[in-house]
């Protein structure tokens, strides 16, 4: 049926829910590119109006792709909360929103009806929201996750240590490793990006962050983010690793174009199990990324923050360790500027959230897009403020493997003193034996990698 809009003696009509949803959305190059944006900002507020008339039910009966077509629908739909479901379904999408920014409701109330909210819900209330509205209602969630760290706790920010290496080199990668920890880094993850996605080759490289672990003793975990099949035969091999990673699309197609299914990631699942070494139910890590439907030919006709909404309803399927978006990794043909990746991130840190999962951030971009590393600090700076479980350190904040930016090393520790923040407390209590952390605060120590040394053998 169609669905249509008055504004200023004209009137839109949109064919369908999945239209209403693409032209509602705030301006996305990648939108723009697969011919979905609206045609200006007059169509835009019209199919805002239109979908904040829609109740949920409605959207819950027209997914983005069919539920005999697409296994991420259907786990979606499988796995609903009908109890939470029945609470809100006569809702609109507009008193979901006032219902989720008023003040009497809290993070508890969140949690309870998370359950029943598919992704195209989650995907509809975030286009009625402004900047401000996604920092202010994810603030009010904690997610919270436990493999050997508990993260998401109020109160924390966590980082993951990224030691990437331009050609897998042991000994860089332990200088780098050790450079980040002795900024108070790695609490989240010691996750290192392979160049040579073999397993032999992620077998040494995650017996190098698992020596380090156990020597310094360090509360974390460790994984190496080759593709889920190659870190499995790893593991059979006998490498050790504590989480198991995989980046996700919103589709049954993307996921295949990424060479996995959901039975795939259930086989990673039960094997990380077997191996006994995290100390919580929590063992998987999944990357996501506003985009990456439409640059494998994936999004079925949909626009990338609803298909963005749809790898969280699967990745809430198998309860992650980590989430995060990679918000500026692919580049300016789906998010083109700051303003976008800014937008982007907000949004996937409040939709992530509400669908029930431990969200972190990479605050990033490429060079060849309209962004510098204050619009990544800036970004960052608002999703601490918003609660974001963990951000990404490398180096001086270039990564020179896969060349992209991100934050720093020391940029975790900077949020954390303005935000009155504080490592995972595991990881916080050993920040202050070594004495690289006091009273919340980087010591003199601090930035100082060869404290480390002594105890690793030189």
């Amino acid at each position: 049926m169609p669905y249509r809009s008055s504004l200023f003696g004209r009137t839109f009509a949109f064919k369908d829910v999945k239209e209403v949803l693409a032209k509602a959305n705030e301006r996305k190059s990648g939108d723009v590119l697969a011919g979905l944006a609206a045609d200006s900002d007059l169509e835009r507020v019209a199919a805002k109006d239109a979908l904040s008339q829609m109740t949920l039910d409605v959207l819950r009966q027209n997914p983005v792709i069919p539920y005999e077509d697409d296994e991420v629908t259907r786990i979606g739909e499988d796995l609903l909360d009908e109890g939470a479901y029945g609470e809100i379904k006569a809702w609109t999408v507009a008193g979901l929103r006032e219902w989720i920014l008023g003040a009497d409701t809290d993070g508890e109330d969140l949690r309870r009806v998370s359950g029943g909210l598919t992704a195209e819900m989650v995907a509809a209330v975030a286009k009625l929201m402004s900047n401000l509205d996604l920092a202010y209602a994810a603030s009010k969630m904690e997610v919270t996750a436990r493999c050997n760290t508990t993260i998401g706790a109020r109160g924390t920010l966590a980082s993951r240590l990224q030691p990437n290496h331009t050609t897998d080199s042991t000994e860089g990668i332990r200088a780098s490793l050790l450079e980040g920890l002795s900024y108070g880094c790695g609490d989240a993850l010691l996750g290192l990006n392979p160049v040579n996605d073999t397993a032999a080759s992620l077998s040494e490289t995650l017996k190098l962050l698992d020596d380090v672990k156990n020597r310094l003793e360090i509360p974390t975990q460790i994984c190496a983010l080759g593709h889920i099949s190659t870190q499995m035969e790893a593991v059979r091999r006998g490498a050790p690793t504590d989480i198991i990673f995989q980046s996700i699309a919103g589709s049954e197609k993307g996921n295949r174009a990424f060479g996995f299914n959901a039975d795939t990631v259930r086989e990673a699942q039960s094997l990380l199990q077997g191996l006994k070494r995290g100390a919580g139910p929590n063992l998987l890590y999944f990357e996501t990324g506003q985009g990456s439907e439409l640059s494998s030919g994936s999004h079925s006709g949909a626009d990338q923050v609803t298909m963005e909404a749809r790898c969280y309803a699967f990745a809430r399927a198998f309860k992650p360790f980590m989430v995060n978006t990679v918000v500026g990794f692919i580049g300016p043909e789906y998010l083109f500027d700051s303003s976008q990746v800014i937008r982007a991130g907000l949004e996937d840190h409040f939709m992530g959230k509400l669908s029930g999962l431990p969200m972190g951030c990479d605050c990033c971009y490429t060079n060849h897009m309209m962004a510098d590393q204050n619009d990544v600090e800036n970004l960052s700076l608002l999703l601490a403020a918003a609660h974001v479980n963990y951000i990404i350190g490398v180096p001086g904040g270039d990564d020179i493997m896969l060349n992209y930016q991100t934050n720093s090393y020391h940029d975790s520790a900077a949020l954390r003193e303005i935000l009155r923040l504080r490592p995972l407390r595991e990881f916080e209590l050993w920040l202050e034996e070594w004495g690289i952390l006091r009273d919340g605060r980087l010591s003199g120590r601090a930035g100082d990698p060869s404290i480390f040394i002594e105890r690793l053998g030189g």
